[in-house]
């Protein structure tokens, strides 16, 4: 199995910034896609920003010139860095991984589980 770990949330004042990690472990071959999705009280998970294991990334339209994704494909982690943070940003933030394992020849997606994020004066 794979378990992926979230760090880095937190409460920032708006115009803060943050950084999120998400580190995966296991049985693992390779990994694909990796991606930040985000919850807010009442709403639906939405995407935030993704990245191919090639480097090609996607982002949400509100997010736009203030979110960076990035990942380190040696350590299984994907990272998003966040500034010029506002407070509609505020939500549960959950990172994704498409993994491949060593002993299943597709890729599986997994999700972490959640971290807080809080943008207010």
């Amino acid at each position: 199995q794979v378990q992926l770990v979230e760090s880095g949330g937190g409460l920032v004042q708006p115009g803060g910034s943050l950084r999120l990690s998400c580190a995966a472990s296991g049985r693992i071959l390779s990994i694909d896609a990796m991606g930040w999705y985000r919850q807010a009280p009442g709403k639906q998970r939405e995407l935030v920003a993704t990245i191919t294991r090639g480097g090609r990334t996607n982002y949400a339209n509100s997010v736009k010139g203030r979110f960076t994704i990035s990942r380190d494909n040696a350590k299984h982690t994907v990272y998003l860095q966040m500034n010029s943070l506002k407070p509609e940003d505020t939500a549960v933030y959950y990172c994704n991984q498409e993994v491949v394992l060593t002993t299943v020849p597709y890729p599986r997606n997994y999700w972490g589980q959640g971290t807080q994020v809080t943008v207010s004066p």
